[in-house]
């Protein structure tokens, strides 16, 4: 691989890096800012999942200005947002600018969920094209591990520690801000804007054979192919089979309950009678276990497929979240099984549908819908998972202790079982093919 090819990679997928940070950072500063406004359960919740809301709304409605402006320039401005979230609900002095600031920081990280994969799956080769991207949710697993690491760092300065924990983000937020002033833009979008030679330089710098244009000729084709069909909706055949397939994927990823994991992993901890300085620890584990097998996946993804992938994957979570439901059921959450079954759950997460699902729904839409299909499958992601954040500490305080996070993981290992017979009936695999390519072989 060229290094412009590496350097745009990984500078695009600092927006992964700050995804990941941006929602996990909450989880260690949960405790302290809870107790610092005085929340109930139902203010919890809406706390938390008010970033999610923002991640919904900047998934959904980056599609067009994506195209109109260009991923690169989009990626700017989400850089800005996480920058300008950072120091909001750091500096927070009421809830509600907390949360403010917290559905900001949402916006930031629902347009990066989109576009940064898109970024990479539009420089990439189709060789490589696997293995690029899902450095996107490598770089996201790095990021929550930080915001693990930077949250136990800080747990002991005082009591604004949560205020800490929030702020260290504008420091990753203005580096990706600075770094995107480096990076080429879009091969596809400069020849769907009409810049066939910028397109064809971007091309030559990040493609290791000289296939410019052939590249661009295939580019050009399907791009006269979605003038044609430009009226072409989202719901209508031939597209509702890859819309479909997209919302089930974004929403599969979240019923999982990763969410619940990386965002209440602090306070499941502590129900179980962990201290909070050892429960935010444990995190620590999860997060190191996340990237582990994160980068696992990331030499496999391209030799055993993604399907394969998310076979093991479904079945293994979903035994692990149906030992940790019946460990709460039976009283067992004074035993270290807990953290043993979270971390066998998280590393069967990373090395399937953590490292697969923003891979493929960089793939699996047509040219023609590719912006629209990516936005509307990370709003199904987003829409789960703000509903079961919201959901979680609502539940869990209806039911007595431990009652009902039982419960919640439960009904997360049925609906992970389910995902294995839903992708192994309608999920096609796209394992070393260029996006023309599964796009003809799919119509």
């Amino acid at each position: 691989m060229k290094g412009k090819l590496i350097l745009y990679t990984l500078v695009a997928a600092i927006g992964g890096l700050l995804y990941g940070f941006d929602t996990a950072v909450i989880n260690g500063a949960l405790p302290f800012f809870k107790a610092h406004f005085e929340l109930n359960d139902i203010m919890t919740g809406w706390a938390v999942s008010s970033a999610l809301v923002g991640c919904i709304v900047g998934a959904i409605s980056i599609g067009k200005p994506g195209d109109l402006f260009g991923r690169r320039q989009m990626l700017k401005m989400a850089a800005v947002l996480f920058l300008i979230s950072a120091l909001g609900t750091g500096l927070a002095q009421e809830i509600n600018s907390f949360i403010v600031f917290r559905f900001i920081g949402g916006l930031a990280v629902g347009a990066a969920s989109v576009l940064s994969p898109m970024y990479i799956s539009e420089i990439a080769p189709a060789a490589f094209r696997g293995r690029l991207i899902i450095t996107f949710q490598l770089a996201l697993v790095v990021g929550i591990l930080l915001a693990f690491f930077v949250d136990y760092l800080l747990i002991n300065t005082g009591g604004n520690n949560w205020r800490y924990m929030f702020v260290s983000e504008a420091v990753p937020s203005l580096l990706f801000l600075l770094l995107l002033f480096k990076v080429g833009k879009s091969p596809r979008w400069l020849v769907q804007k009409g810049n066939y030679e910028q397109a064809q330089l971007v091309i030559q710098e990040v493609n290791p054979l000289d296939e410019s244009e052939n590249i661009i000729r295939e580019i050009r084709e399907t791009i006269a192919e979605e003038k044609k069909q430009q009226q072409e909706k989202l719901f209508k055949k031939p597209n509702l089979r890859f819309t479909l397939i997209g919302i089930c994927i974004g929403l599969y990823s979240q019923l999982t309950g990763v969410a619940i994991v990386f965002y209440y992993a602090t306070d499941i901890f502590r129900a179980a009678g962990f201290s909070t300085d050892s429960a935010i620890g444990q995190t620590v584990i999860l997060g190191l276990t996340n990237l582990t097998f994160t980068l696992l996946a990331m030499k496999f993804i391209d030799r055993i497929g993604r399907k394969t992938l998310l076979y093991y994957g479904t079945i293994g979570m979903a035994i692990a979240l149906g030992v940790f439901s019946w460990a709460f059921f039976m009283g067992q959450t004074s035993s270290w099984i807990l953290i043993i079954v979270l971390i066998v759950y998280v590393a069967f997460f990373a090395s399937s549908m953590g490292a697969v699902v923003f891979v493929l729904l960089a793939e699996v839409f047509p040219n023609n819908i590719r912006s629209r299909g990516v936005a509307i499958g990370s709003f199904s992601n987003w829409m789960v998972s703000g509903v079961i954040t919201f959901l979680f500490p609502v539940v869990t305080g209806m039911f007595e202790q431990g009652k009902g996070v039982a419960y919640s993981f439960a009904f997360f290992s049925v609906m992970t079982f389910s995902g294995f017979f839903f992708f192994k009936k309608y999920l096609f695999e796209t394992t070393n093919k260029t996006l023309e390519e599964i796009e003809r072989e799919n119509r």
